[in-house]
């Protein structure tokens, strides 16, 4: 079990100083809007790799009038006096404000990718019900969250073909651009694409053979990716694929100098799920459908983090209740059960968290404070 003994946060959104020791491996939080509920959640998302459940900027996260701020937490495999923590911290440089720092032990760690050693986190939000209405980049971007909280590395590769491709598009406008230059940046986004577009059809297929997701009580997901890059590496050696993607790339040139752009990539797939028993696009399910889909997707995935790390992940899911009936609800509550990991959950209606009631700490923001809520 992943639990969270102690939670500290200085400075950060609307907490001046919050120390908080959660009794229970589940732990409800709730209250009126803004109150400062999802806060908590996003304090313990930062302490994984990345922005947090909110993707927010260095300089949205002090309290108003701070300028550093900083979280803490005491991570153990187990909750009560036996449980041996591990003192986790990340914030805000004192040297560089701008930046992140993590610490384990008291010690800065000379890559962030070395905290999910230590610990590991997977979140809902209500804006990722926005997922089957937005455009490829919003479910891309779902896609590649799953797959980082597995392969750390995987940010270097798409950050690594991003900046490539960038590059290509400044030598693209100038007017005597530099064929050989073109080539080698062409030949570094095929190869940053094909490895970034390996990693998301590998968790794709672990999502995809979740048999426990048809168990919980929810719509399980067949997820399907729109890439011309996943299709060629379907049959055809990375190596080869990585020559073909080239060759496409430079082929374009003309019609990319005039668009600004790159017609192939990474940056040009989308991620399309559906029921897994139905067949149904998700995009034509209902809203309650739709939500269902995506709260199977995020336990399928803390499974496969489970199995592949030895260590659970703990479960961040804020407002999951919205658009859920009561029996969808009661099929996550149950489902939570059988996740043997710790979960924060939030919401404006306590009642509908009444099934919880004695294996759960109920709790309620107010006043940059937390109270109980018995």
């Amino acid at each position: 079990m992943a639990f969270v003994n102690r939670l500290v946060l200085t400075d950060f959104r609307n907490y001046r100083h919050l120390s908080w020791r959660p009794r229970q491996p589940v732990s409800v939080i709730t209250g009126p809007n803004g109150s400062g509920k999802t806060n908590l959640l996003e304090a313990v998302s930062l302490l994984v790799p990345g922005r947090g459940l909110r993707g927010a900027r260095m300089d949205e996260l002090p309290r108003h009038g701070a300028t550093l701020w900083g979280v803490a937490a005491d991570v153990a495999d187990m909750m009560g006096p036996e449980a041996q923590p591990v003192p986790l911290a990340t914030g805000a440089d004192p040297l560089r404000p701008v930046r992140r720092a993590f610490r384990v032990d008291g010690q800065t760690l000379r890559s962030r990718d070395g905290i999910s050693e230590y610990f590991a986190a997977v979140w809902l939000t209500p804006q990722m019900d926005r997922l089957f209405q937005e455009g490829a980049t919003g479910r891309r971007r779902f896609l590649d969250r799953l797959v980082l909280a597995l392969e750390p590395g995987h940010a270097r590769e798409v950050a690594a073909h991003d900046r490539a491709m960038q590059q290509r598009n400044r030598v693209l406008a100038q007017h005597a651009a530099d064929p050989h230059w073109l080539a080698a940046l062409e030949r570094t986004m095929a190869r940053h694409a094909v490895a970034a577009t390996a990693a998301r059809m590998e968790m794709v297929a672990r999502l995809n053979t979740d048999e426990q997701a048809v168990l919980d009580g929810f719509p399980a997901a067949r997820l399907a990716m729109d890439c011309v890059i996943a299709a060629q590496l379907v049959d055809t050696p990375a190596l080869a694929v990585e020559d073909w993607l080239a060759g496409r790339i430079a082929s374009t040139r003309a019609v990319d100098r005039q668009r600004g752009g790159s017609r192939f990539g990474a940056h040009r797939a989308d991620l399309h799920m559906a029921d897994r028993l139905t067949s149904r696009p998700a995009a034509q399910s209902s809203t309650g459908q739709q939500k269902a889909l995506l709260l199977g997707i995020v336990l399928s995935h803390a499974r496969i983090l489970t199995d592949c790390r030895g260590r659970p992940p703990v479960l961040l899911l804020d407002e999951p209740l919205v658009h859920l009936d009561t029996m969808r609800r009661d099929a996550l509550f149950r489902a939570l059960s059988r996740m043997h990991t710790g979960v924060m959950l939030t919401g404006t209606d306590i009642e509908q968290f009444a099934p919880l009631r004695g294996s759960a700490e109920f709790v309620t923001p107010g006043e940059g404070n937390l109270a109980s809520d018995a």
